[in-house]
């Protein structure tokens, strides 16, 4: 039988994991070494063909990413597999016969066969089992806030460095004698990874990858788990529990962070227990605090929603194509939405709108067209080829939060 389409759709949950859900797909979102996109075509051993998520996302586009498509669009003549982009599976999911698959009893995605019809938009906001369909029960985990990718990103990216253990190999013999290595655990390195003299690599609390043409300067010290995506540069500092997408720009003092990719953060400073987007600029000296004088759990959220996370030591999420000027400070717990830019030495609200601009509490609307003409401009500097489709999603992403 040949394997089902393969669909990853965002619930109203994840409709609601501020910063990121306003311009991705949820299941872009990066959480350890994959995003869940990546983990449901490893667990199945296909392409996913796209994803279900908010309209306002038609346009989206991000290289290796499937298109967003709509629920009528798809092919009902075919076998399919619609996979909630919140259920994080640790196993092999089932993609013969129909069937309700559940993480922890609760509903994590189906399989649909050839001439069942495709469910209305209106199920995936809240999906209900199949009728007659096989009852299946995996290993994985949910994500059920956005604080979530804090709090599980350390065990989730060293299980998941853990897991591919023998395909990536231990590479300490190309090791150059000027790198020191401490612990037991692999350090695996990409065609074309280059360190210089000075670096430190710590595997005592978990394996290190270097992908493909990733760079590591002199005086970086790195503790594991970290993986750096494709050409990256990891420019100097103590870097601990780091998973970073393609072509990230980091120094100075990172602790347990996750950082999607694109990103620029080429100065010091302190990032720690924090998310980090796509295309976000960090001016010099940009810091956040991860954890209260008191010692008390952290709130997050608008003012007039915050929520108790019930975590200790919670830095900030920074949506996509975020800037800092130099020397900002973020309080703990802080968010700032996408497109914003904040600047100068008042400290901004912890709470800040996308596609905002100022500086502390006085804040104001960053202009669409101005927003755009400067995101299109980063991306070609980084080689990503900009075209119209590009401009249209950018647009409406504004569009959705301030139109």
């Amino acid at each position: 039988m040949n394997p089902p389409d393969v669909f990853v759709f965002d619930d109203r949950v994840a409709d609601g994991f501020d910063p990121f859900s306003l311009t991705r797909p949820c299941g872009e979102i990066l959480y350890g070494r994959w995003c869940v996109r990546e983990r449901v075509a490893r667990a199945t051993g296909t392409i996913v063909a796209g994803h279900v998520t908010r309209p306002w996302l038609a346009a989206y586009v991000e290289a290796g990413a499937p298109p967003v498509v709509r629920p009528g669009s798809i092919d009902a003549g075919k076998a399919r597999l619609f996979w909630s982009s919140r259920a994080v599976p640790t196993t092999d999911l089932p993609t013969g016969g129909e069937a309700n698959i559940r993480i922890d009893g609760m509903l994590a995605g189906v399989v649909l066969g050839p001439g069942a019809e495709t469910p209305e938009r209106d199920w995936f906001d809240s999906p209900e089992p199949v009728d007659r369909a096989l009852n299946v029960d995996v290993d994985g985990e949910w994500l059920d806030a956005p604080w979530d990718l804090v709090a599980g990103a350390p065990g989730r990216l060293r299980a998941d460095l853990e897991t591919l253990g023998d395909r990536l190999g231990d590479h300490r013999d190309r090791l150059p004698d000027y790198v020191h290595v401490l612990g037991d655990a692999p350090v695996a390195l990409g065609d074309g990874a280059t360190l210089e003299p000075g670096v430190l690599i710590d595997t005592r609390g978990g394996p290190v990858e270097l992908g493909p043409a990733v760079e590591v300067r002199a005086g970086t010290r790195l503790e594991g788990p970290v993986f750096a995506d494709h050409h990256s540069r990891l420019l100097g500092g103590a870097i601990s529990t780091l998973a970073a997408g393609p072509f990230s720009y980091l120094r100075g003092e990172l602790e347990e962070v996750t950082a999607f990719g694109y990103c620029n953060k080429a100065h010091d400073g302190f990032i720690g227990h924090a998310v980090i987007g796509r295309w976000v600029n960090l001016g010099a000296m940009t810091t956040n605090s991860d954890l209260k004088n008191n010692y008390g759990t952290v709130r997050m959220g608008p003012p007039e929603a915050a929520v108790d996370t019930g975590l200790v030591k919670l830095g900030c999420l920074l949506g996509d194509h975020v800037k800092t000027g130099i020397g900002a400070l973020l309080n703990t717990g802080t968010t700032i939405g996408a497109g914003s830019n904040v600047y100068g030495s008042a400290m901004p609200p912890k709470w800040v709108p996308p596609f905002s601009w100022g500086e502390g509490e006085e804040l104001t609307e960053y202009r669409c067209d101005a927003f755009v003409e400067t995101a299109m401009k980063v991306m070609a500097r980084r080689g990503v080829e900009v075209d119209e489709r590009m401009r249209t999603g950018l647009e409406a992403v504004w569009g959705e939060a301030r139109g």
